[in-house]
């Protein structure tokens, strides 16, 4: 597709600090002055741009990262909250009331599903959970309560691909709000340009890159993006996810690097996924031909960042996945952990940890087998010899033998 040079934008934004500093100032502020009262009566009302009010409202590092977050996904505007479900639950909570209805991707996020499958239904608010590329499925679920699509572009952990173009006519031509959660794959997929309406990360993963740091964001227009934080009605404001302003300030610094780092990580992954899918192990990767929307994320994607950082490899049962991770942390490959975007590469059994909320049979239904581990490759520089160091892993724990048949 066309390429959006976000990290130009990015880089073209200019923050000096208070006394001229590179990086712009920090506001150690919970609360801010007036000169005057009827300015606060009109920051209160929305009516007074450029002040602030109180942190949970605004403050002057999160306008920063909201505002180069925005120009890295192509909207208006953007909001930073503190954590990315704090985004995701802020986002449906203000699109959705009493009665409504949500159609979302079966393959999600477990935070997400559990928020969708349990946490809203005491509120009157029910989804419908399919694959996200049956459109004729999709179609026949619309229902006039129906007020939103939701989906990652890619899913969790199954790496599965939304065709956001048609789910986006099918939104239009339904007037519904397509939602896409772009966490694994930011800047190689621009979901905004392909008609996504509201575009949410948690920051915490590749944006950041450090580990360090849990936030999120949602990217959208200004309209709905200002509803989110009116102080009467708004979801965000009110339920109260603010970011923390020297997090932003971390977040923002690591952004100006994303751009190098999404590269890199991405030639790891393609890397390996091509030698382990050689080896003829269950590896999925969406840059991988075998992969079913292979075909699909090229014609969305902008080629210069690749596939993205995550894929997958199906150890065949949870114990040998178990003694697989164990050894590979004990080579100093990557750590056992959750979370992704990291320079390390790091890796957990998705059955057991970021997929747990779902229930076993649902998980077996999906296609997320016990044995399923979900690698984030790292900035490794010699990949060549990480895939040496993780096949013999593979040999020593039995993940890789004469039993081993390419599926492909």
């Amino acid at each position: 597709m066309e390429n959006f040079n976000a990290a130009n934008e990015i880089q073209d934004l200019q923050y000096f600090g208070e006394f001229g500093g590179v990086n712009p100032s920090i506001s150690d502020s919970s609360t801010y002055t007036f000169l005057s009262a009827k300015t606060m009566f009109d920051t209160f009302e929305g009516n007074a741009d450029g002040c602030y009010l109180y942190s949970r409202h605004s403050s002057p590092m999160n306008l920063y990262l909201s505002q180069a977050l925005a120009k890295l996904e192509n909207t208006e505007t953007a909001n930073v909250t503190a954590s990315g479900m704090g985004a995701i639950t802020s986002v449906l909570m203000q699109l959705c009331k009493s009665g409504d209805h949500i159609i979302s991707s079966r393959t999600i996020y477990g935070g997400t599903y559990a928020f969708l499958k349990n946490f809203l239904p005491p509120f009157n608010i029910e989804t419908t959970f399919l694959d996200i590329n049956n459109f004729e499925a999709v179609e026949n679920s619309i229902t006039p309560h129906t007020k939103a699509i939701y989906c990652e572009s890619v899913s969790n952990p199954l790496l599965e691909v939304a065709d956001l173009k048609k789910l986006s006519e099918i939104c239009k031509k339904h007037n519904l709000k397509l939602i896409v959660d772009n966490t694994f794959s930011p800047l190689s997929i621009s979901p905004a340009l392909l008609g996504a309406d509201i575009v949410i990360h948690s920051l915490t993963k590749f944006i950041n890159g450090s580990s360090d740091t849990v936030g999120g964001v949602y990217c959208g227009t200004q309209e709905f993006i200002n509803d989110t934080k009116n102080v009467n009605s708004g979801a965000c404001m009110l339920l109260g996810p603010t970011m923390d302003s020297f997090r932003s300030a971390s977040i923002l610094k690591n952004l100006r690097t994303l751009h190098i780092r999404i590269k890199q990580h991405s030639h790891n992954a393609l890397y390996l996924a091509e030698r382990f899918e050689r080896d003829g192990l269950r590896v999925s990767y969406p840059g991988l031909q075998s992969h079913k929307n292979h075909e699909l994320m090229k014609s969305m994607m902008h080629e210069e960042y690749g596939f993205g950082g995550l894929l997958t490899l199906d150890a065949g049962t949870t114990d040998k996945a178990n003694e697989l991770m164990e050894l590979m942390q004990q080579e100093n490959l990557g750590y056992l952990a959750v979370s992704l975007g990291f320079y390390k590469t790091l890796f957990s059994c998705s059955g057991s940890s970021t997929s747990s909320e779902i229930p076993e049979e649902e998980r077996a239904e999906m296609g997320i087998s016990d044995g399923l581990i979900r690698f984030s490759i790292g900035l490794d520089h010699d990949i060549e010899r990480t895939y040496q160091k993780m096949k013999e892993c593979m040999k020593k724990t039995g993940v890789l033998n004469h039993e081993n048949v390419s599926i492909y």
